[in-house]
C-alpha cells in the first residue's frame, strides 16, 4: 500500500494493480491490455463484454501458444476454450461467444483489488448487470493520454512473462533464480542446464522505480532510440567481481535503471560506488519487488535475505566491503532531477 500512498498518482495506482495484485491466472494482464486498446478505439466509454471478448481472447491465445500454463491451476473451462481455438477445433465466432460467457467471471471483480482492498482510483465501473459491459472512467483516459505512458503497456507484458514463466517451470518458488544478461539486456533464468529468456530487464524493473532513474529521479524511457532510454546499471560495480567477495552481482537485487547521464555521462557514476545515501533507495526499490508476487519476490529473498532487516544488513555489509576496494574519495552522488519515488 505504501507504493501508491507515498505517490498517489494514476500511474502508481495502475502499477499497483499490475505489479502487486494477486496472480492466480493471467486474466488481469489480458484485461489491462484490452482496456487500453479499446479505450483508444471506442467512440463510447461503455465497452460491452462482446467488444472486450476479441482483444481479451486474442492476448490470451497468443500467450498460450508460447506458454501453455496461464494460471496456478493447469486447466479451466475458459483456458480450454482458448486451447481449442488454437488447435483449430473452435471457430473465431465460437471463441468470442465463449469468452463473453466465461472469460470475465472473476477478473472484473478482482481487477482493482490490491492487498485485499480496492486501489483509490477506478479505471472502469462494472456495469455487467445493467449494460452487459464495463464503463471506462476518466482516470483511464487521462492516464493513457499522457506522453510516455506507453511504458505501462510494456510493463504489463513483462509482468505477464515473469508470472507465466514461474508457472511454466513448475518448480519450488524458492529455487527460482532470475539474473541479468548484460549483452542482451534481458532477465534470464536457468533450469535443467537450460537458459530461459524471460523478459526485458528494463520493462521488468521500470514499474518498481515509477519510470524514474534510481539515482536522480529523472524521467527515463523504455523506447529504443530515444535520448532518455534507461540504462541497466549495476549499483555495486562489475569490477568488484574480481575480488571474489561479491556473489551474484548480476542478480536482480543489484540492478538499477538509470538515466544515461547518471550512468555514463560526463559526471556520471561509471564504475564508482554510489554514496551511502543512495543505498537506501536501492533497498526501498528491492522492498517493492519483495512485496510483489513471484518470481522476483522469491529471487530476491533467496539472494539477499528472508526479512527486511536481514536484507538491509546484506546491502550494508556489501557496501562496507566495497569501501575496502574502492577509493572513498570517488564515491558518487548526482543532483536530483525529479521528485523521489518514495515520497
Amino acid at each position: 500500500m505504501d507504493f501508491f500512498a507515498s505517490d498517489p498518482t494514476l500511474e502508481s495506482y495502475w502499477r499497483s494493480i499490475i505489479l502487486f495484485g494477486r496472480n492466480s491466472a493471467s486474466y488481469k494482464f489480458a484485461l489491462a491490455k484490452s482496456l487500453i486498446e479499446l479505450s483508444s478505439e471506442n467512440d463510447s466509454d461503455l465497452i460491452t463484454l462482446e467488444q472486450l471478448a476479441e482483444p481479451f481472447s486474442r492476448h490470451l491465445c497468443e500467450h498460450l501458444r508460447s506458454v501453455d500454463t496461464q494460471g496456478t491451476r493447469s486447466s479451466g473451462k475458459f483456458l480450454n476454450v482458448c486451447r481449442e481455438f488454437n488447435s483449430d477445433r473452435l471457430s473465431k465466432d465460437e471463441l468470442l461467444a465463449q469468452t463473453a460467457k466465461l472469460g470475465f467471471v472473476n477478473v472484473i471483480d478482482a481487477f482493482h483489488v490490491v492487498n485485499n482492498s480496492d486501489v483509490p482510483a477506478r479505471f472502469f465501473v462494472d456495469e455487467r448487470r445493467v449494460n452487459k459491459g464495463v464503463r471506462v472512467t476518466e482516470a483511464l483516459y487521462e492516464l493513457f493520454s499522457k506522453d510516455g505512458n506507453k511504458s505501462l503497456i510494456d510493463e504489463a507484458e513483462s509482468r505477464w512473462r515473469l508470472v507465466e514463466t514461474a508457472w511454466e517451470l513448475n518448480i519450488s518458488r524458492n529455487l527460482i533464480s532470475v539474473e541479468h544478461d548484460d549483452e542482451a539486456g534481458r532477465l534470464i533464468t536457468q533450469t535443467n542446464n537450460k537458459r530461459i529468456d524471460i523478459t526485458s530487464s528494463r520493462d521488468a524493473l521500470n514499474g518498481y522505480q515509477r519510470g524514474k532513474c534510481l539515482y536522480c529521479f529523472g524521467a527515463i524511457s523504455l523506447s529504443a532510440g530515444t535520448d532518455d532510454l534507461a540504462d541497466v546499471d549495476h549499483f555495486f560495480p562489475h569490477m568488484l567481481k574480481h575480488t571474489g567477495e561479491f556473489h551474484n552481482l548480476d542478480g536482480v537485487w543489484n540492478l538499477a535503471l538509470a538515466c544515461q547521464s547518471c550512468n555514463r555521462g560526463e559526471d556520471g557514476k561509471h564504475a564508482r560506488l554510489p554514496a551511502v545515501a543512495l543505498l537506501k533507495r536501492l533497498h526501498q526499490r528491492n522492498e517493492y519487488l519483495i512485496t510483489s508476487h513471484h518470481p522476483l519476490r522469491e529471487t530476491l529473498i533467496r539472494q539477499i535475505g528472508s526479512d527486511e532487516q536481514s536484507r538491509s544488513r546484506f546491502l550494508q555489509d556489501c557496501y562496507d566491503r566495497a569501501c575496502g576496494y574502492l577509493n572513498p574519495s570517488t564515491f558518487w552522488e548526482p543532483e536530483l532531477r525529479g521528485e523521489p519515488f518514495g515520497g
